[in-house]
């Protein structure tokens, strides 16, 4: 029984010491946004999931609004949708195999105990490369507070699996939030706001069950070409 008190005991320190570290910083965590895609690309004004982040953002009257990617194709284009800015950042893993490739768990794992070696992360936003995370976030800082954000801008990663179980496979942009929060605030709040950050959609999310449920077929007609907007 006594274990059981130290275990708990253990826990409520772990969770308030996270929780008073990120309650002052320049990043509210929020979580993922979404499980598969819905429309190609769905980060754009209107779309279900930019418009769902945007609610978000508004909630916790906030001006702005970041969200993490994996860096394909796209430019990343920052954007107004209604009253938020959706500003865009996605990670380039220059040892990786780009956001098509199949998922590495054991280099996932080894940047999940002992983060992200420095140099390997190169970054993307508006068109832009940039070669260092302090590069990246002053863009960041400067488009928001461009736009007006005071206080800390809410951050979610986009989620999206492009095959397998989406339950289990995070999606893109986990790795850069799980950076972005491990930078900002070190490991341990980083490791509790990702964990909270995989619950989130099941909680908030009013697509989390369609997108479950026809998460194959959703998947198949992403990889074929048949979400694209015409």
């Amino acid at each position: 029984m006594r274990w059981v008190m130290v275990l708990i005991a253990i826990v409520v320190l772990i969770l308030g010491y996270s929780f008073i570290t990120v309650y002052n910083g320049p990043f509210e965590p929020l979580g993922r946004t979404a499980f598969v895609k819905l429309a190609n690309p769905d980060f754009y004004p209107g779309h279900p999931h930019s418009q769902l982040l945007a609610k978000y953002a508004e909630e916790r009257n906030s001006k702005c609004a970041l969200i993490c990617h994996f860096a394909g194709s796209s430019n990343y284009r920052s954007y107004q949708d209604g009253d938020v800015f959706i500003i865009e950042l996605a990670f380039i893993d220059t040892q990786g195999t780009g956001a098509e490739g199949d998922t590495n768990y054991w280099d996932s794992l080894s940047i999940a105990f002992f983060g992200v070696p420095d140099g390997r992360y190169k970054y993307k936003s508006d068109g832009i490369v940039f070669d260092t995370y302090e590069e990246a976030m002053d863009h960041v800082y400067t488009l928001a507070r461009d736009h007006g954000q005071e206080g800390p801008i809410p951050m979610a990663w986009h989620g999206s699996a492009r095959k397998g179980n989406p339950i289990f496979i995070q999606g893109c942009g986990f790795p850069l939030y799980f950076h972005i929060l491990q930078k900002t605030y070190g490991i341990i709040p980083a490791y509790v706001y990702t964990l909270y950050g995989m619950i989130f959609p099941y909680i908030h999310s009013p697509y989390q069950s369609f997108e479950l449920r026809n998460a194959t077929e959703l998947q198949l007609l992403y990889r074929g070409g048949n979400l694209d907007y015409e």
